[in-house]
């Protein structure tokens, strides 16, 4: 889903925004996360009122599996169901999940460039969620589709998945122009 309703309408000959944010969602996330939740029951039903008869120790290995599964699934799917971003004079921000974490915090002055790429996939990535990849760098991807590269200064490159990116990487750019000595910025 797209929503270009919050300040992204910039265009070429136009000041940017002094904050732009952005967002990514995937809803296919929710099933994962409803996987994790009914494991979570599972185990909590197990604990609760359990018929076992094969002893106490298979019972508890079966009760903490059901709940450390649930729990790794519930919670590693509900931090990457969706992506903000934030890019503002100074930083560009990456916030996942609800309550925001992981989360990223990039001085624009440590940006070398940004790059629109029309086609970002888990598959490319080796999934969704945080990741890095040696050949490639380090990416927040929580759905397939549009999204911004980030050239560091350092050599690292940062990529992420957002609705309207090219209008992200405008903003970028814009905010990463030299100034000269005595211009005003």
């Amino acid at each position: 889903m797209r929503d270009h309703s919050h300040g992204t309408g910039h265009d070429a000959g136009s000041a940017p925004p002094d904050v732009w944010t952005g967002r990514a969602t995937n809803r296919a996330q929710w099933l994962a996360a409803l996987a994790g939740a009914a494991c979570l029951a599972l185990g909590i039903g197990l604990a609760v009122d359990s018929a076992w008869t094969s002893g106490i120790a298979p019972l508890a290995m079966a009760v903490v599996g059901c709940i450390a599964a649930g729990l790794l699934v519930l919670f590693g799917t509900l931090a990457f169901v969706h992506v903000a971003l934030r890019v503002d004079e100074d930083f560009l921000e990456v916030r996942c999940g609800h309550i925001g974490i992981p989360r990223r915090r990039i001085p624009l002055s440590h940006v070398a460039g940004a790059d629109f790429t029309p086609q970002v996939t888990p598959r490319q990535w080796g999934g969704w969620g945080y990741r890095w990849r040696p050949e490639k760098g380090t990416a927040v991807v929580v759905r397939r589709g549009e999204g911004i590269v980030l050239r560091l200064w350092d050599g690292h490159v940062f990529t992420v998945t957002v609705d309207d990116a090219e209008a992200a990487v405008r903003v970028i750019r814009d905010r990463l122009r030299p100034t000269t000595p005595g211009s005003a910025h």
